[in-house]
Formats: structure tokens, C-alpha cells, sequence
């Protein structure tokens, strides 16, 4: 289903908030021709897909009880450019998370990630934007049985904790020897190619400088992996 087509699906919808008042999607206006290419000279490849550009111009977002303003047209406002170097700030949870759709470089806008930042995780939320919309009608309509619910209070716990996961240590070959990466010296590798929603790598684990590498298009990164060393290798590792 369109994006356009899903949003419109869930606009007479009638949801409940937590202190009881009932609510309903909010939509904002759409944008105009000219702003539509403002955009498109600011997307990668100067591209806008014909499904998103008809989404826009029938509204660039709305409100929605428990997430801050849900927009279709924040390009690059999140700015982590290791993790997304190109993207569309979707919402945030009011947590201090975010939820971000990844556009690649030929501007094709593709699955909808939640990056937490306490524990340092990345989920992937949703396939692409239109599921994005419904998971949202379903965090209204389900609460803590909603997907953002269970990543928010459960998933991201259980990546950070390594009970599910899917980092790979760096002996298997992806072919990053391009010349044109610099790869940390010890690396793991989070691969969520073809993986399903829930799915996700803790991004964070060596600490708040940790180098995160995005060699590709493709939804794999590279994640630099700190040994601690001990007072003794750190002693005589001096005297070198």
C-alpha cells in the first residue's frame, strides 16, 4: 500500500489516551510544487519518489497523542551521518529516541529504524513508510502490545544485553577492502539485510566515540570494538 493511501486509511480512526480523552490523527498541510522541489535539490540524486512527492503534497505529517510531531519532510534533521547519511527524521518517542527512515544514495526511501540512545541501540521498526504509519495506528489502537511499545520497553534491552543480536566478528568477508575505508583495527559487523523488523545491534558498547562506519547503500555497518586491556598490558604498553 501507498504511503498516501495508509495515512488516509487511518484518519477517521478514534484512539484513547492514557488519562482517557479520545483523539484522532491531527494532519498537517501539504507542501507546495515549489517546496516539493526545494526538496528534491537536497535529496540524494535529486530524486523524490513519485509515492512520497503525492504523500507531501496531501500532508507533510500530522500529530499524534505519545510521539512529538510525526513528519514526512525533515530531511537530515537527525544528523548522525555514521548511522544515516541520508534520512528523514520521522518522530521522536519523547524519550529522547528517534525514529528514522533511511534514504540511499540513488534517493530511494527505504526501512524505518529506531535509534535509541539509552542503551545505544538500533532497531528496525518498519519495512518502509507506509508500515511506518500503521505501526503508529497500532501503537494508538494497542499501547504496550504495539511494536513501538515492545521495542521501546523490551527489544532494545534484550540487543543491548546480547540475548538476540546479529553483530558478526570480522573474519567473515564483506568485502570492504575498497581502499577507500578506514576500518577500525578490531571491528564487529551488523548486518540487517533482509532481517526482519525487531531485529537490531547495540552500536554503543565501546563507548560515546565509538567509530561507526556505513561502507555501502546496504543496511550493514561496521562498529569499532574497544578491548579493555588490563593494568599490566597497559603498564608495559607504555614502556614500549
Amino acid at each position: 500500500m501507498k504511503p498516501k493511501d495508509q495515512l488516509e486509511l487511518i484518519l477517521s480512526n478514534q484512539y484513547k489516551s492514557e488519562d482517557g480523552d479520545s483523539y484522532k490523527v491531527e494532519l498537517l498541510d501539504g507542501i507546495s510544487d515549489s517546496e516539493i522541489e526545494n526538496l528534491k535539490r537536497q535529496l540524494p540524486n535529486n530524486y523524490l519518489p513519485k509515492e512520497i512527492e503525492e504523500l507531501l503534497k496531501f500532508s507533510k505529517g500530522f500529530e499524534f497523542y505519545g510521539l512529538e510531531e510525526v513528519r514526512f519532510d525533515a530531511f537530515n534533521h537527525f544528523g548522525f551521518e555514521e548511522l544515516f547519511p541520508n534520512s528523514i527524521q520521522l518522530a521522536g518517542d519523547g524519550f529522547g529516541n528517534f525514529l528514522i527512515l533511511d534514504i540511499d544514495s540513488k534517493g530511494n526511501w527505504n526501512s524505518v529504524y529506531y535509534v535509541c540512545h539509552d542503551p545505544a541501540v538500533i532497531v528496525k521498526h518498519s519495512e518502509n513508510l507506509a508500515e511506518f504509519i500503521k505501526h503508529v495506528d497500532e501503537f494508538g489502537q494497542k499501547g504496550n502490545q504495539s511494536n513501538l511499545d515492545i521495542i521501546h520497553e523490551k527489544t532494545v534491552m534484550e540487543i543491548w544485553n546480547e540475548k538476540v543480536g546479529i553483530m558478526e566478528k570480522n573474519e567473515k568477508d564483506y568485502n570492504f577492502e575498497n581502499g577507500q575505508i578506514q576500518l577500525p583495527e578490531i571491528f564487529l559487523v551488523a548486518d540487517l539485510t533482509n532481517k526482519p523488523i525487531r531485529t537490531g545491534f547495540p552500536w554503543g558498547k565501546s563507548g560515546p566515540k565509538t567509530k561507526i562506519v556505513r561502507p555501502t547503500d546496504e543496511p550493514i555497518w561496521i562498529v569499532e570494538k574497544r578491548v579493555k586491556q588490563s593494568f599490566l598490558s597497559r603498564l608495559f604498553g607504555r614502556k614500549k
